[in-house]
């Protein structure tokens, strides 16, 4: 055991349970508080926590609102309310301190998440669709001006050519 850390066996698994329900929402209490109120380091405080959410349990930052909670965190309280009823789900919203328009919100966020990369995908497709048709006309374009100038430039060198030949139109008189 390293100087200034608690022995993570010290303590009994219904304190642990106890103490992170501290860092639920509504409490939301932040480490450095949690461990003066509770004579646990910061140190063993967060790696309960860290502990707790790889074993997929919801546990927000302390100063992070619902708004500034991770998207696992939002993923986790979608997946716990999912099967909720209305009373539920009201008594939910409570105690972890959202709202259940948040929790839609989230939901359809959800939802629409592996629904993203086939979007782009067909939005790219239809935008290089569209590019393609867009380099044509403007090659046709070019094309017609090119030609045009052509014209134009030969033109032009018939008219010198002329004016040597026959001069001037316009000088004889």
């Amino acid at each position: 055991m390293r100087a200034g850390q608690d022995d993570d066996l010290a303590y009994s698994l219904e304190r642990k349970a106890a103490v992170l329900t501290k860092m639920l929402p509504p409490n939301n209490m932040p480490l450095g508080q949690l461990a003066q109120e509770e004579g646990i380091s910061q140190a063993t405080l967060a790696k309960w926590r860290t502990e707790a959410r790889a074993k997929g349990q919801f546990l927000p930052d302390a100063n992070a609102g619902p708004e500034g909670w991770t998207s696992r965190d939002k993923l986790s309280a979608v997946i716990e309310t999912a099967s909720m009823n209305a009373a539920e789900l009201g008594e939910y919203c409570r105690r972890r301190g959202v709202y259940p328009e948040q929790l839609g919100v989230w939901r359809e966020a959800c939802e629409r998440a592996n629904d993203w990369e086939r979007a782009a995908a067909s939005r790219i497709s239809r935008e290089t669709k569209d590019d393609k048709k867009r380099i044509k006309e403007l090659e046709r374009d070019l094309a017609r001006k090119e030609k045009a100038l052509a014209e134009a430039a030969a033109l032009m060198i018939l008219r010198k050519k002329a004016e040597a030949i026959w001069g001037r139109a316009g000088e004889d008189e």
